[in-house]
């Protein structure tokens, strides 16, 4: 069963999205066709919410109420607009940092990374709309409720959102086992974004074309690679390093 709070019913759901509920996202019956659901779903589209087709069974397994083939998980946060975040940082004097998360899934390892992120001073998380980690109760949990205070940006395209922090000005710094640089030697000063890919598969090739730098994390035993969570968290402490040090050097 899901760990979410849920709404269900096609009525109820409609209302919630046209109230401004925070939904992460409706699973739909995979036969369900009438002109309400037609609403629903334009509805979704228009305010960004992913929606799922889903065997009954799996809406029965979430509750035995007369769900009209409808559910919908509410977040448990309230997703920021990336492009209302970056002027407003600007705006602020602060110098930018962002943990961009691409194909991270695991609910325990992003809220672990958002605990790492909002010690490190991380201004924000990223992902993607689809395919990608639930915001969920357990997430919040994880992060020791540092999800509280850390926005996290849900976009539609991860592509263009990465885009959209290049062209603002960040430099983005990918952490790959495709790289020979090691991370150390990257330099990290100014508007900068660290993006992480999913343990599986990485960052997917058209985000890494995007990347200015890519840099790896060496490795002397016999398992090749981190845990994401404890990767993301080496980076991040990397620029907390190299800013500190370039404060003294102010001093």
């Amino acid at each position: 069963m899901e760990t979410n709070e849920y709404i269900f019913g096609l009525h109820s759901v409609i209302e919630a999205i046209e109230a401004g509920r925070d939904i992460d996202k409706i699973l739909v019956k995979k036969d369900l066709h009438s002109e309400m659901a037609v609403r629903l779903h334009d509805l979704a589209r228009s305010y960004q919410i992913p929606m799922q087709r889903v065997p009954v069974e799996r809406l029965n397994r979430i509750t035995r109420k007369n769900h009209q083939g409808v559910v919908a998980l509410l977040a448990a946060v309230t997703y920021q607009k990336l492009e209302h975040i970056v002027p407003q940082l600007y705006e602020d004097g602060i110098e930018p940092f962002m943990l961009v998360l691409d194909g991270v899934t695991d609910v325990r390892n992003f809220g672990g990374m958002a605990r790492t992120a909002e010690c490190c001073g991380v201004n924000a998380i990223v992902i993607p709309e689809r395919g990608s980690v639930t915001v969920n109760a357990d997430a919040v949990k994880t992060s020791a409720g540092a999800l509280n205070y850390l926005p996290v940006c849900r976009e539609r395209n991860l592509y263009e959102a990465v885009r959209f922090l290049k062209d603002n000005g960040y430099q983005i710094i990918a952490a790959t086992e495709k790289a020979d640089f090691n991370y150390t030697r990257a330099n990290y000063a100014g508007p900068v974004a660290i993006v992480m890919g999913a343990e599986d598969c990485g960052i997917s090739p058209e985000v890494l074309k995007l990347c200015d730098t890519k840099v790896s994390i060496p490795m002397f035993g016999h398992i090749g690679s981190l845990n994401v969570g404890v990767a993301a968290a080496v980076m991040m402490y990397e620029v907390v390093r190299q800013r500190l040090e370039a404060d003294l050097e102010v001093i």
